[in-house]
């Protein structure tokens, strides 16, 4: 807690034009190397972590005048952006200039993890830095409203949108190869809006882009792969029935109809929360804050059967938590408590591929 509280009174002189030199200078060396999980996340090591602290401070110089203009004000920005936000813009960064075309990256967080706020602050970011930055939900790929009610017509368990089949894959198949390969074209974004048809949604006018030089795509399973089906003969609550498990089973049998979507990532960041039940308590502080605003929202009992409607479709137990493990494929993981504090920053793909070259094992 001191080194945060120092930490925060470098910044705040930073902002005010005093920025560090000296001992203050290596207090934010220090502190960087201080977590070694996050500086692998972050690609930072003893060797680099000079000039990569160096380049950071550049970005921040360029973010700084426009901090008034910062998509989520608050008296914390500071900490979060130097140790957060400005480190995922740089990596993405150099992630694409490393690439050479446009870099895709998936955030995958469950309900209330904060994936579009991060979508949204990072493409704030990444503008102002001169990156073309295109935000997009798994949301914008939905069937249209009159597909979507042939769908639930044909499969009665479909009530929500949001379960895999709701989604037109062809659709965003050959929206990703378009972004993927640029050729000067404008390309038109699709994009859906959840108030329409009595909140039940539909497509709406399309974005128009061109050369988009980095992609932000979330979603609440964006990445996740079947499993094999031998999981669901013991799985956790609230798979509870015999119908539970058989939607269980179907909704895993048709993520491989997204696999084509995955395929075309270039990264998969993961917003995990401590504990995935958190997710339910955040959904309805989101409903509360609604209805204290005078809006329409849901009872604390239809956000319960809500919440674990998807829970019975794709448990995060099941289909998230492997994700973290070294070795996986995802290069980033941002764990949170309760109070959306972020409590560790790593990278299961560098862990393994660390663990894999410690025992002699070549990575690839």
């Amino acid at each position: 807690m001191k080194q945060e509280g120092a930490i925060a009174a470098i910044l705040a002189e930073w902002h005010q034009g005093e920025p560090p030199t000296g001992s203050t200078w290596e207090t934010l060396i220090q502190e960087e190397l201080a977590d070694p999980l996050r500086a692998q996340g972050y690609g930072i090591s003893r060797e680099t972590v000079e000039s990569q602290l160096k380049a950071r401070s550049q970005a921040l110089a360029v973010i700084l005048p426009h901090l008034e203009q910062f998509p989520f004000p608050g008296d914390k920005i500071l900490p979060s952006l130097w140790q957060l936000w400005l480190p995922l813009a740089m990596k993405l960064i150099a992630s694409h200039q490393k690439l050479g075309r446009p870099w895709i990256q998936g955030i995958l967080g469950g309900q209330g993890t904060g994936k579009t706020t991060l979508g949204r602050i990072l493409t704030w970011i990444l503008t102002h830095l001169g990156y073309s930055t295109l935000a997009l939900s798994l949301d914008d790929l939905y069937k249209t409203y009159l597909e979507r009610q042939q769908l639930r017509t044909e499969d009665p368990r479909l009530i929500w949108r949001g379960p895999p089949g709701t989604h037109d894959v062809e659709l965003g198949i050959n929206l990703l190869d378009r972004l993927r390969n640029p050729d000067g074209q404008t390309i038109a974004v699709p994009r859906f809006d959840k108030s329409l048809w009595e909140g039940q949604g539909d497509r709406t006018e399309p974005s128009l882009v061109q050369n988009v030089d980095i992609l932000l795509w979330e979603g609440w399973f964006v990445g996740v792969r079947p499993l094999d089906p031998a999981v669901f003969d013991n799985p956790p609550w609230p798979i509870m029935t015999a119908a539970d498990h058989s939607f269980a089973r179907d909704m895993n049998q048709r993520l491989r109809d997204y696999l084509p979507l995955w395929d075309r990532l270039d990264g998969l960041m993961v917003l995990y929360p401590q504990d995935y039940h958190l997710s339910l308590q955040w959904r309805m502080q989101a409903e509360w804050d609604m209805k204290a605003q005078g809006k329409a929202g849901m009872s604390d009992g239809e956000i319960g059967e809500f919440v674990e409607y998807f829970w019975k479709a794709l448990h995060p137990e099941l289909f998230v938590r492997p994700l973290l493990h070294p070795g996986s494929e995802v290069d980033l993981v941002i764990e949170m408590g309760g109070d959306r504090r972020i409590i560790a920053v790593y990278s299961p793909r560098q862990m393994g591929e660390t663990q894999a070259s410690l025992n002699g094992v070549s990575p690839g």
